[in-house]
């Protein structure tokens, strides 16, 4: 079914509907010109992985890849044997919507899931998760993978990430982080990615690029390059080495030296806290969850959230029946207030 809509209405279903920011798309632009080398050998792809590393503060392995489901799965799938597991939140989008992509791609790795009220993990789920079982009759643990942001839009502070850390260091897991919003979790937090990363002992990443601004694209951060050996081949063979890697990797560029990563995940974050703020007084309707990223969980009477509908709105409703309102590098505040308004307009007529 098409769903499209005047594009004079923004919405805020997802961030995935905004375009590409001016930054990404000049950087393309700029890197179609002439010939340049295929897979990877062109000077983008180093000029980006170069802009990677000098971001991190280290030297690290970078790969670029289409889209998150195979940064995700293809990391998992290096860090894990077949006979592995992987710990991960009970809303973790790995086990929630990438269609078993991680345990496909390593070849049966399987999922343990912890229930997790607001979709983080915590040391003693990891541990009782970990340690619940170690006979050869159940997949041994291998690797832990936290969300940051988080699926219910909130961040991991480095506190936390330390913690669960250690926790994988003393039992031998592996810590992955899922970014694709990791630029809001970092504008939130106000700290430099390295801090929230491999200074706090994450082994591998997964930067979100097409939720911050690009057309597609994540990048995949390996710290502990011995954990990259053959993922080159991983990527290949799971369809996604481009051919002409430049296009996937300028925009990276123009995304980074202009620091339009943190620009645009710090305007949509700075959205969602406007929705919440506007709606904080709205009687029936609040926040399920505390808006730390770039995200609004909108708890309300069916009632109000059918009229949003009716009015045209788009979002979606999960965890917990909440309509998801996400907003994205190019977020106009005015429609921001138009969407507050219209919730404080059906959240009064339902009283009356």
């Amino acid at each position: 079914m098409i769903q499209d809509f005047p594009p004079e209405l923004q919405q805020f279903a997802s961030d995935n509907y905004a375009g590409v920011c001016p930054q990404a798309w000049a950087a393309m632009e700029a890197a179609n010109s002439g010939h340049a080398a295929a897979y990877g050998d062109d000077f983008w792809t180093a000029r980006a992985a170069d802009a990677l590393r000098n971001l991190f503060e280290t030297h690290c392995e970078v790969f670029f890849v289409f889209n998150g489901t195979a940064a995700n799965a293809l990391a998992l799938s290096a860090l894990c044997q077949s006979y592995h597991s992987v710990i991960c939140s009970s809303v973790a989008h790995v086990e929630t919507d990438e269609c078993g992509a991680p345990e496909f791609f390593s070849n049966g790795s399987k999922l343990l899931v912890a229930a997790t009220e607001q979709g983080k993990l915590t040391p003693d789920s990891v541990r009782a998760l970990a340690t619940g079982r170690s006979d050869l009759h159940f997949p041994k643990a291998r690797a832990v993978t936290i969300t940051q942001a988080t699926e219910t839009g909130q961040v991991y502070s480095i506190d936390e990430i330390k913690s669960l850390s250690a926790v994988c260091r003393e039992l031998g897991l592996r810590l992955h982080m899922d970014g694709a919003r990791f630029a809001n979790a970092c504008a939130a937090l106000g700290r430099p990615p390295a801090e929230l990363t491999w200074k706090a002992g994450v082994d591998v990443l997964c930067f979100g690029g097409t939720k911050n601004g690009m057309a597609m694209g994540e990048a995949v951060l390996f710290f502990d390059p011995a954990l990259a050996q053959d993922f080159a081949y991983r990527c290949k063979q799971a369809g996604q080495l481009a051919s002409k890697m430049r296009y996937l990797a300028a925009p990276w560029v123009g995304m980074l030296e202009s620091g339009a990563w943190l620009a645009n995940a710090a305007h949509g974050n700075a959205c969602a806290r406007r929705l919440a703020a506007a709606i904080e007084r709205v009687p029936g309707v609040a926040a399920l969850f505390p808006v730390e990223a770039n995200s609004v969980f909108l708890r309300a009477p069916p009632r109000v959230l059918e009229g949003l509908r009716e009015k045209g709105w788009r979002f979606y409703s999960f965890i917990g029946g909440a309509g998801r309102f996400m907003f994205a590098w190019d977020a106009d505040p005015a429609r921001v207030d138009a969407l507050a308004a219209d919730i404080a307009e059906l959240a009064e007529a339902k009283r009356e």
